[in-house]
């Protein structure tokens, strides 16, 4: 009896650590890197997004896929840095309303809201640190988020309205 009651007392810590604010996937982590040290531009082989800018451009982001509640939850937290041309591409098997916080994330990101037709919903610069509510929130329902460094969808002249080409 005592196994099990320590058992559940463990489990409880560990889903109390990994949970955002609501308890649901608001904070993320990426696919197959858990306990790996990161670095400033990542694996090379990592999947592309290519989102067709207002300007005319093509703008390429090479992501690391986010697509199970764990890797959701922990998602870019304790990193310190994010390669230029990188970003986090949370997937989502349906859309939903979606929100983000920054907890225990120290780099400055920006996320764009992705509906099921690769359409950008939302772009919100993220600041943090920032666990306090209101969170990062979607105006519609979405099912994907792409969170890249703050300033990077500026800087390439992307805006709500454009079209997210996804890796399959």
């Amino acid at each position: 009896m005592k196994c099990w009651r320590l058992a559940l007392v463990l489990l409880v810590v560990l889903l109390a650590g990994c949970s955002g604010a609501n308890g649901g996937p608001d904070n993320h982590s990426p696919k197959g890197t858990a306990g790996k040290k990161e670095t400033s531009s990542g694996p090379s082989d990592l999947p592309t997004v290519t989102i067709d800018a207002s300007g005319g451009e093509k703008v390429e982001v090479r992501v690391e896929i986010a697509d199970g509640i764990f890797e959701q939850q922990r998602g870019l937290m304790y990193r310190t840095s994010l390669g230029e041309d990188r970003g986090m591409l949370f997937v989502y098997r349906r859309e939903e309303p979606r929100s983000f916080w920054m907890k225990n994330t120290r780099i400055p990101l920006s996320i764009a809201y992705i509906d099921s037709k690769g359409r950008i919903t939302d772009i919100l610069d993220m600041k943090p640190l920032d666990d306090k509510p209101p969170h990062y929130t979607s105006s519609e329902p979405v099912q994907y988020a792409l969170e890249v460094n703050q300033g990077f969808y500026d800087e390439r002249g992307v805006k709500v309205g454009d079209h997210a080409e996804l890796p399959r």
